[in-house]
């Protein structure tokens, strides 16, 4: 499943230059993937069983400045997932619209809070994964 989240561009948003801060758009986009995973089957069972996510690696690219009083939105889809990695794809869009302000891919690994460290994607966490994957299609 591909999620949208709706984001309004506000003054605390706007640096010296008028437009979106480029730090504030890793902020948009965190908002879009905790919007997708609220909205993915069992979810619970991450939250219930002491596993965490965390971002590794994030590859952006800035396609045009946005601007105050801007809607737009942030589409968010599972693209991969790997031995130990997934990859979510990310595009920040002028809403309504098909112009792209930023695209993402961003690399996480699900980790055992207890060790902190990245567990191999298998068993029931590599079925409910599939999943997100299976319905963003």
């Amino acid at each position: 499943m591909q999620t949208r989240t709706p984001i309004k561009v506000r003054g605390y948003h706007i640096d010296l230059y008028s437009h979106v801060n480029n730090a504030r758009y890793l902020e948009f986009l965190e908002e879009g993937r905790w919007h997708f995973l609220e909205q993915q089957p069992e979810i619970d069972y991450l939250m219930t069983s002491d596993l965490g996510m965390a971002v590794v690696n994030i590859n952006i690219n800035f396609r045009r400045g946005a601007f105050m009083g801007e809607e737009l939105e942030v589409l968010t889809k599972l693209a991969k997932i790997g031995n130990k990695s997934a990859l979510i794809q990310q595009q920040v869009v002028l809403k309504g619209t098909e112009t792209i302000i930023v695209d993402a891919d961003v690399t996480f690994v699900v980790t055992d809070q207890k060790n902190q460290k990245a567990v191999v994607l298998e068993g029931k966490l590599l079925e409910l994964m599939r999943q997100w994957l299976i319905s963003a299609e």
